[in-house]
């Protein structure tokens, strides 16, 4: 998944408040009567009481739930959106064909007509009639592909489907998406966004959508052709699979949860200034300055930088695709920029973890959690024991992993230093269009979740991509931490660049490109 939109669901606002007591590593952590799943459900129920068409409304997940009230925060209520992007020979796609298939997915998947609603103070999903949102995006003069579907996701409107496809022709940018035919001549392309409201999908999602929009777009589907008994026996399945999750986050937000989570971050926040938050400079000038410019303009994205790298998977090593080591190279990235901020404070970093309950329908949806991991430099035997520590605690929804450090008299917003993805390209295969595959190319400049992002996507080869908030860290300190970051994971010494990073953004050319073995940490 791209870095820009991993699970986002840190709001960088108070995400429950709780009862600040004592923390005791022998008793727990008190806090108000129910968990907040329990409160939420309570609610729910309540606010759901005598609805006209309780067939329609469904409660929401913990991660949807925190999706939501990051939506009504952000600029225009713009939702975390997290977009697929795939380069095809010019003139192989058929729009209205497209636009059926899509169709035809919706009708499918209940999660992909919903919308979110507030009933009486509850957040809840409705579902729709079937829809998906299918376009030709025309560059302005003198834009490349990638700056008209970055302008394009940036204005997603509040108000549609959830899931929506681009278009747009790669004219102006060719040498960076075309095709290579064997003799060596370039065949003109066009970038097709596959982009969806990250509440409805999870990576599992992912791979899932992908393989039936191409069979839909195949056989020449579309909304009509899916049997009503099939579409009855998906809603059944959806509402049972939100049920079982919200009972495992339950169970999963008791005392012994919020107590462990409390030892695990309360070091963390107990050194450093924790009046600068993650990655905000110290000082108050700065702080001033940032916030003068998200009032001025609020929906403009700040400036970011990206870098990339792949580094071979040899046969039978899979040290580079052990979850603990990408976690501990991202711990020793999170700790080289942190210090440019907020010096002597260990850095949070989030993942998403997590997947449908064991016993739930294979349906698409958003069934994942935000795992936090305070970045302590540690040594890689005591890093898995953690970690595993940490996945026998998975469930507990993020916003209670928040009120158990702020119940142990920890001020924690739920604001997270950075994000770490890891996405096994071999679960989900490129899109398919009537035979012809897509080659996926990624476009960078977007929005970030976090001050930085790492992600790690591995198919062939391990490909390794840092994002990095160009407000929030010097543009040298982030390369050098990146080749830190690709030197840690391929066994071999960093080379501190000291040079000026040529990053991607709103005003250069995406990350997609070829680019040269100087502008490529190589393993």
């Amino acid at each position: 998944m791209d870095p820009s939109t991993t699970a986002g669901i840190s709001t960088g606002q108070p995400a429950g408040t709780g009862v600040r007591t004592r923390f005791s590593t022998g008793a727990g952590v008190r806090r108000a009567t129910g968990n907040i799943t329990e409160q939420y459900l309570a609610r729910y129920e309540k606010a759901a009481a005598g609805v006209s068409d309780p067939a329609a409304l469904l409660p929401v997940t913990g991660a949807q739930r925190r999706f939501l009230l990051a939506r009504r925060l952000a600029p225009g209520g713009r939702p975390a959106v997290v977009p697929l992007f795939f380069a095809f020979p010019r003139g192989t796609i058929d729009l209205e064909r497209l636009r059926a298939a899509a169709g035809h997915l919706a009708a499918a998947h209940p999660a992909l007509r919903t919308r979110p609603d507030v009933l009486r103070g509850a957040p809840v999903q409705r579902l729709g009639a079937p829809e998906a949102q299918v376009n030709r995006v025309t560059p302005r003069p003198g834009e490349s592909a990638a700056a008209a579907l970055r302008r394009t996701l940036l204005a997603w409107s509040a108000e549609g489907p959830p899931l929506r496809l681009f278009l747009a022709d790669a004219h102006a940018d060719a040498a960076a998406y075309a095709d290579t035919d064997g003799d060596g001549t370039t065949s003109p392309v066009e970038i097709l966004a596959l982009a969806l409201d990250h509440a409805v999908c999870d990576e599992q999602s992912l791979g899932r959508i992908s393989a039936d929009l191409g069979e839909a777009y195949g056989h020449g589907l579309g909304p009509g052709d899916v049997p009503q008994d099939r579409a009855a026996g998906e809603v059944a399945g959806y509402r049972e699979a939100v049920r079982l999750q919200l009972d495992a986050e339950r169970r999963a937000s008791g005392p012994d949860a919020l107590a462990y989570w409390a030892r695990r971050i309360v070091p963390a926040l107990a050194g450093g200034d924790t009046s600068a938050g993650p990655g905000q400079p110290a000082t108050q000038q700065a702080q001033q300055s940032q916030q003068t410019q998200q009032a001025s303009a609020p929906a403009a994205p700040r400036p970011t930088g990206s870098l990339q790298a792949r580094l071979p998977v040899r046969d039978g090593d899979g040290r580079a695709t052990a979850f603990p080591v990408l976690l501990g190279a991202c711990g020793s990235v999170a700790r080289a920029l942190a210090e440019a901020g907020a010096p002597g404070r260990t850095p949070l970093l989030g993942y998403p973890w997590g997947g449908r309950p064991a016993a739930a329908p294979p349906v698409l949806g958003c069934f994942l959690n935000t795992v936090v991991h305070p970045a302590f430099a540690c040594g890689p035997d005591d890093l898995t024991t953690t970690w595993w520590d940490d996945l026998d605690h998975a469930d507990t929804p993020f916003d209670e992993v928040v009120r158990a450090a702020r119940t142990a008299t920890v001020p924690w917003t739920g604001q997270l230093d950075g994000l770490l993805t890891f996405e096994d390209l071999h679960r989900r295969p490129p899109l398919e269009l009537d035979g012809v595959a897509g080659r996926e190319v990624h476009i960078d400049g977007r929005p970030l979740q976090a001050p930085f992002a790492v992600s790690v996507s591995y198919g062939a080869d391990l490909l390794v991509r840092l994002a990095w908030d160009r407000d929030a860290f010097p543009d040298g300190l982030a390369h050098d931490a990146f080749a830190g970051l690709t030197a840690e994971l391929s066994g071999e010494p960093a080379e501190r660049s000291g040079a000026p990073a040529e990053p991607s953004d709103d005003r250069s050319e995406p990350s997609g490109r070829t680019r040269t073995p100087s502008a490529t940490p190589v393993a």
